[in-house]
């Protein structure tokens, strides 16, 4: 599953006590803050269990041992929205492998709901399929706790920008350009990861692996190009 930036997989009942703190002084259109203080990348493991949100299951289907896949877009919710597209998943799949495309069935763009919210997460992987979860329509989103150093950084290095509002509030800020960055080039290419790990079991190795995956595979070569891209 995929993560709010790296580290928030655990401690949900302190956090949940402190989003509730901080929701309460948020407007009640904006009390969306994560119950864990942060969004979460769940274990990208095979099978379901309870700290992951309920989803559709979608088998392996006719695509399996080839590059083609197909692209599920359910509504975002109200007050979410999605920050990529069928068109521009596939644009940035298509630059890598195609063996890495083999294993993929479904890319699911994923609908907010209450259940969902009480583990929110960016992305998940399970079994064949991909999903990839909608975010706040403004661009910002709320939390309890401080980022820690690995979240602040990462979240950075795509643009996001935190800021402190209040004793237990903070907020995390995108634009169009940036969140669609972040997705793209880390959580999508992070739950692929997830797919393509048939080595580990354990939560920290098969969690090392998908992050090791994004920045090889997401992070690295997209800051290449772009790099080519402003020298030529």
């Amino acid at each position: 599953m995929s993560r709010r930036p790296l580290a928030n997989r655990k401690q949900r009942s302190a956090l949940k006590h402190a989003g509730s703190k901080a929701r309460n002084r948020l407007p009640k259109s904006t009390r969306t803050a994560s119950k864990l203080g942060m969004r979460a990348r769940g274990t990208g493991l095979n099978n379901h269990n309870a700290y992951q949100p309920p989803e559709d299951w979608h088998g392996v289907g006719e695509t399996e041992g080839t590059t083609d896949y197909r692209v599920i877009v359910q509504a975002a919710g109200p007050g979410y929205s999605h920050v990529v597209t069928e068109g521009q998943i596939r644009e940035r799949l298509a630059q890598l492998p195609d063996w890495m495309l083999h294993p993929l069935n479904t890319i699911q763009l994923s609908r907010m709901t209450r259940k969902k919210k009480s583990f929110p997460c960016y992305g998940m992987q399970w079994g064949p399929t991909l999903y990839l979860y909608p975010i706040e329509s403004e661009l910002v989103e709320y939390f309890g706790r401080p980022p820690r150093p690995a979240e602040y950084i990462e979240a950075k290095q795509f643009g996001g920008r935190w800021s402190q509002q209040g004793a237990s509030l903070w907020t995390l800020t995108w634009t169009e350009a940036t969140i669609r960055d972040f997705f793209l080039n880390n959580i999508l290419i992070h739950e692929l990861g997830h797919l393509l790990d048939d080595r580990n079991t354990s939560y920290r190795d098969r969690e090392r692996y998908a992050e090791w995956f994004a920045i090889e595979y997401g992070h690295r070569p997209t800051r290449k190009r772009r790099r080519q891209r402003r020298g030529a």
